[in-house]
């Protein structure tokens, strides 16, 4: 066999996935999640397993009944297996008993390659809940809504996700962008101030980086941003946001310059990329 050449092939491959903003994601007169599972299949009855952190739930004690009336409503499009709840923050990536009851999870309800993991919590939620959803059947589709404002616009726009073993962060991981991502902008309004400037943090970050003008925004309106305007906020996440998805498809470049296929809409539509 040793006459034989090597046999060689390279291929690419193609994702796309969407961020939208919203408000009261679960309120029955919002029909984004519905529409989003019936934009999938559209015959309807698709299995959805929810993974809530139990800090978000502490904020929002009526989270969990609003899930189960909005999907009670739509259950000809949304077949609501369980919610799961898992203690949040950092901890719950050190745990590897959480995977296993998320992998249990996805086992017991039967949730296929054609079913949904809903994540919505915190940035280390998002990541636990991705790495779990990543490695059942090769992957399960997954819906991120991020909470906080770190995560919506910066670890929930990402493809990474991970889990702490070993000692070290972050030493499993997969790169798996999920299907869809939701920031709801009602969920900002329980955090803390340290968590709501957290995020702002990071904006100026990337501003710096990446965009004067935004840099500017974010100075003019320092004070606004502290004393919690929530336009003012909406606006810095969906420019973050947008620079990150434009990062990760293109390693920087702007995308509307190379790629005039895609589009952003005006605030409170979806950023649709294709990478």
């Amino acid at each position: 066999m040793s006459h034989y050449k090597p046999i060689e092939q390279s291929f690419k491959v193609a994702y796309e996935y969407k961020l939208h903003f919203t408000e009261h994601i679960f309120n029955m007169d919002n029909p984004l999640f519905k529409d989003i599972i019936q934009g999938y299949n559209s015959k309807g009855d698709v299995k959805v397993l929810f993974v809530i952190d139990s800090g978000v739930l502490t904020c929002h004690p009526n989270l969990s009944k609003d899930i189960t009336s909005y999907c009670t409503r739509n259950n000809s499009v949304i077949h609501l297996t369980e919610q799961m709840v898992i203690t949040g923050g950092e901890q719950c990536k050190n745990d590897y008993h959480n995977v296993e009851r998320i992998l249990n999870a996805v086992n017991d309800n039967r949730i296929c390659r054609h079913s949904f993991v809903v994540a919505i919590g915190g940035g280390a939620i998002i990541d636990m809940v991705g790495y779990a959803a990543a490695i059942a059947h090769r992957g399960v589709k997954l819906i991120r809504i991020p909470t906080t404002v770190l995560s919506q616009n910066d670890s929930a726009v990402g493809v990474k996700n991970s889990f702490n073993i070993l000692g070290k962060k972050n030493f499993l991981g997969t790169f798996a962008p999920a299907y869809a991502i939701i920031n709801d902008s009602n969920f900002l309004t329980t955090l803390e101030q340290r968590d709501w400037i957290s995020g702002i943090a990071e904006a100026v970050k990337v501003a710096l980086i990446k965009d004067a003008v935004f840099f500017d925004f974010i100075e003019e309106n320092s004070t606004l941003l502290r004393a919690r305007d929530m336009e003012s906020m909406e606006y810095l996440i969906y420019r973050c946001a947008e620079m990150h998805m434009e990062h990760i498809a293109q390693g920087g470049i702007h995308l509307r310059a190379v790629l005039p296929d895609l589009w952003i809409l005006v605030i409170g539509q979806p950023i649709n990329w294709s990478i």
